[in-house]
């Protein structure tokens, strides 16, 4: 007797849905049923919103944020200081800094970070674009933030930048590293009690 199972349409839902990153075979077996089931849901709306943001969001050419048709919030933004470019891995890195306030200046991301597991080499990464960028720009002082992730891939991205940049008229910093806030020293591993202490004011 086979074994009793979805319709091959929900089937088809539920495998569409396991490939979403972060989503596995229970998730996506529970979403594709709550879209079927429940009045709330909407998959016309989502359909829709899916093709939209397909159709009219990219990726800007000049500093790899999200563009609306070509047309860049971030790039296109004349308030903001033309002597900083904070580099970060992806175009999401972006808004946790924008969110905090701190930073002014104008943003750059890479798409990735070197990873040879990964076959990801510096001709993978936005690198060409971000040398384009210091060398046309005119603002004097001009200084590349470097907001890596500091694991062992955000480490050796930020190491190569270092070394390419340092063959530029800038200066190259990069973010401080070490207890988040609220965080005891307890819960902390070596390394960031480490850097922590290296990175002490």
């Amino acid at each position: 007797m086979p074994r009793l199972d979805y319709p091959e349409a929900v089937v088809d839902l539920i495998t569409e849905l396991k490939r979403l990153p972060g989503v596995g075979p229970r998730s996506a077996e529970r979403i594709s049923v709550w879209m079927i089931q429940h009045n709330k849901a909407n998959p016309e709306a989502l359909s829709i919103a899916l093709d939209t943001a397909r159709e009219k969001v990219s990726l800007c050419d000049v500093c790899g944020f999200f563009s609306t048709l070509g047309e860049c919030d971030l790039c296109d933004d004349d308030g903001r200081d033309v002597s900083s470019i904070c580099v970060v891995e992806q175009p999401t890195d972006v808004l946790p800094l924008e969110r905090s306030g701190a930073f002014g200046g104008y943003y750059h991301c890479l798409g990735g970070k070197l990873s040879p597991l990964d076959n990801t080499s510096p001709d993978d990464l936005n690198i060409a674009g971000l040398l384009r960028r210091i060398s046309q720009s005119e603002a004097e002082g001009l200084e590349v933030i470097i907001a890596l992730s500091s694991d062992v891939e955000g480490e050796a991205t930020g190491n190569y930048l270092v070394e390419v940049l340092s063959k530029l008229e800038c200066s190259v910093t990069r973010i401080a590293q070490g207890l988040p806030a609220g965080g005891g020293l307890e819960h902390a591993d070596e390394l960031t009690l480490m850097r922590a202490l290296q990175g002490r004011r």
